[in-house]
């Protein structure tokens, strides 16, 4: 994993990026953290979302993703269903599903340059050692990207 300090969403936006995964809960909100800046920002990616089905528990483990035109560059966002609510008490990241998730990854878009924030490790409450570690573990031998948000 290679670690890069920035914004992510203007990393993209000057072609850094084949890839921007960002994890989403299974309500279609999109309304806060990394996801809200992507919703605002790539209106397609939060129309993906939309048009999965609201409160889907089986979109755990899955994505729904939206190929991006901007400034010349082209890359896909990735709305990866890595936890099923948005608020609660406790975790509400599931484990399983970003391990499904970036194997998809793996499969579906190999020898691409992707980037991510801490993925579950914000606003769902996940642990970022268990969640890095099975993302390097899915990655092996990708150029994949963690971006820790700076201003």
């Amino acid at each position: 994993m290679n670690v890069l300090k920035g914004d992510l969403i203007q990393l993209a936006l000057t072609g850094r990026f084949d890839i921007v995964i960002h994890g989403c809960n299974c309500f279609c909100t999109m309304g806060a953290g990394i996801a809200k800046m992507i919703r605002e920002n790539f209106p397609e990616a939060y129309q993906a979302d939309l048009n999965t089905r609201m409160g889907d528990k089986k979109k755990l483990g899955t994505y729904s993703l939206a190929h991006i035109k901007r400034n010349g560059n082209n890359f896909t966002v990735i709305n990866a269903y890595t936890q099923y609510d948005f608020s609660g008490f406790g975790q509400l990241v599931d484990y399983g599903a970003i391990q499904k998730i970036f194997a998809h990854i793996k499969t579906d878009f190999t020898h691409q340059r992707i980037g991510y924030p801490k993925i579950g490790a914000g606003l769902a409450k996940g642990n970022w050692e268990v969640i890095s570690n099975i993302i390097n573990e899915e990655l092996q031998g990708e150029a994949h990207t963690l971006v820790d948000f700076v201003r």
